[in-house]
């Protein structure tokens, strides 16, 4: 039995049995050319994208890639306990030079879309080493996974969400890679991108804690030695300690606006109601992840299971479902720990981004036992997934429905699962049914198709085409929205605002378009002020509400104004 998941021995035609000789060189050309046309497609979709849209997420990142670039800083809304420096680092030279923001901007995007593209190799590979898929299925299964809107939204802002699902599948086939194959050098491998985790974002403090789990339990069942657990260590180490060298070397430059978890967190779920609260959180992410891929994930999980009970596909493939199990549980349990300890806002309904870095991995678990289990083994898979979508979407109509009731607001926003909202058609409210019945719909269909062995690639090739379609109808009907919503006109450099002038913004002025009209000024750090502007301040943003006590009226500190958009309420005025 070759490794993998409810899977059966695939045997492929040695090479020239057909009279031609292996063309060794057509996948590795079509995974090149794939990752190319991913990167061009990511660009496109960000192309009406002209400043942030995701505040204050954004914002932070880029203000500390400015300033690791050595430029002016700027705050963050990290705080000290979760502050991370991996994804400023990776997007740091797009800030060197003389460029506008915009340009800047634009090789953010496109060093996103690189990396996020990278996922189709990499699932590729997945498909061909750990679910013993044939070149063809592997491929499409590959395609399948990049083009998910869960993975290729990220792209297209500068989130770090972007780097989590290709990391999440090149760390789990090291991992594969390091249980077959056990050694300091796989080891190292796989503890430098455990480390990657931990330099990129506080996701990976949960990674962290499987990998010393997991090399721990290796050491006691002596399937490493001790060179290689200190191998797959080392690395974890050496980048949290450049993590801190790097916070270190920014000194003040970057300001800290958000506040280190404290007894709040701990108190909203240490109670019987905190922890219904968390766990319908945790169900929530849960059944999310089985309905943005098509109901796979659910699948997938049901395969996993039965291969920690009844392992058919080796050692290997055991303890790497099991690795991936727990770090889904893991991620959902403490993205909802966190959030639940932000008591200023409302709750949300849902909050899917911390999980999406998952999708495409168990997406592709769950096709490949589509596509190579025994079909009686594949209705039981799916009745599983089924069960989820049923009791997961009942169980989350119940918890608005509830919420409504008792007066509660659930937050729903355009960044908590963008593409849940476009597959359901919920834009302005959760819509739980909708979203089960899409993914049972999308699952019995793939049942369908795979029963029949000449539609198992079309559907696939038809997996991506709605991913395509998924991501226009988003780029549509949320980003252009998002981006009409959040872009302040005219530009600084419309009203001769000049590159070397000391900017200062009231807290007046609408926090987005506060901080992308600081976008534009490249060359200072715009500094915040209440009602009075600050001696030094030569050029001001500030309210512009006319008729209105909150309107400013710089005459009386010495300014004149330059113009502006009473519309959006904001103006610049420059002291005389």
């Amino acid at each position: 039995m070759a490794s993998g998941v409810d899977v059966m021995e695939r045997v492929e035609a040695p090479a020239g049995s057909d009279g031609r000789p292996r063309r060794r060189w057509l996948v590795p050309l079509l995974l090149v050319l794939g990752w190319l046309l991913g990167v061009v497609w990511r660009m496109w979709l960000a192309r009406h994208i002209a400043l942030p849209i995701a505040h204050t997420d954004e914002d932070s990142y880029l203000n500390t890639a400015r300033a690791l670039a050595g430029g002016p800083g700027g705050f963050s809304s990290e705080n000290v306990a979760l502050r991370r420096v991996g994804y400023p680092m990776l997007i740091s030279p797009a800030f060197l030079g003389e460029r506008d923001f915009t340009e800047s901007y634009q090789l953010v995007r496109l060093i996103n879309a690189m990396v996020n593209a990278a996922l189709l190799p990499l699932a590729y590979l997945l498909g061909r080493r750990l679910l013993n898929l044939g070149r063809p299925a592997a491929l499409l299964a590959a395609a399948v996974a990049a083009t998910l809107p869960a993975t290729a939204f990220y792209a297209t802002v500068a989130m770090i969400d972007t780097l989590m699902a290709p990391l999440v599948v090149a760390w789990l086939l090291a991992v594969h890679r390091l249980l077959r194959q056990p050694g300091p050098r796989a080891a190292a491998t796989v503890g430098a991108l455990v480390g990657a985790f931990h330099l990129l974002h506080s996701r990976g403090v949960v990674i962290v804690a499987v990998h010393v789990g997991l090399v721990l339990l290796l050491l006691v069942r002596r399937r490493v030695d001790r060179r290689t657990a200190v191998a797959a260590m080392l690395p974890v180490v050496a980048l949290a300690l450049l993590n801190e060298a790097v916070i270190r070397l920014l000194g003040d430059k970057v300001y800290l606006l958000g506040n280190n978890p404290g007894g709040g967190t701990l108190r909203a779920v240490a109670s019987g109601a905190g922890l219904v609260n968390l766990g319908a959180a945790v169900g929530t992410q849960l059944w999310y992840l089985v309905v943005i891929t098509f109901g796979t994930a659910g699948v997938a999980w049901a395969a996993a299971v039965r291969e920690l009970r009844r392992p058919r596909g080796g050692d290997a493939s055991r303890w790497t479902m099991g690795v991936a199990l727990v770090t889904s549980v893991g991620v959902a349990a403490g993205a909802s720990v966190i959030l639940a300890g932000v008591t200023e806002k409302a709750p949300d309904a849902i909050y899917g981004r911390y999980v999406q870095m998952l999708a495409p991995f168990w997406l592709l678990v769950g096709l490949g036992v589509l596509l190579t289990a025994e079909y009686r083994t594949v209705l039981r898979r799916a009745a599983v997934a089924v069960a989820v979508l049923v009791v997961g979407g009942g169980m989350i109509a119940a918890r608005l429905a509830y919420a409504e009731s008792s007066g509660h607001l659930l937050r729903y926003g355009g960044f908590s699962a963008p593409d849940l909202m476009a597959l359901t058609g919920g834009w302005r409210e959760m819509r739980p049914v909708v979203g089960s019945l899409v993914g049972i719909g999308a699952l019995v269909l793939l049942v369908a198709a795979v029963r029949v062995p000449r539609l198992r690639l079309p559907v696939l090739g038809a997996l991506v085409v709605v991913n395509i379609l998924t991501m226009q109808v988003i780029e549509q009907r949320l980003v252009r929205t998002m981006v009409a919503r959040t872009a302040p006109t005219p530009a600084l450099a419309d009203l001769a605002v000049r590159p070397g002038e000391r900017v200062w913004a009231s807290s007046g002025v609408n926090y987005i378009y506060r901080f992308n009209l600081s976008h534009q000024v490249t060359w200072a750090d715009v500094r915040w002020f209440d009602e009075t502007p600050p001696a030094t301040a030569e050029v001001v943003l500030v309210a512009w509400k006319p008729g209105t006590p909150g309107d400013w009226h710089g005459e009386r500190y010495g300014f004149v104004r330059l113009g502006g958009n009473p519309t959006q309420q904001w103006a610049a005025w420059r002291r005389r």
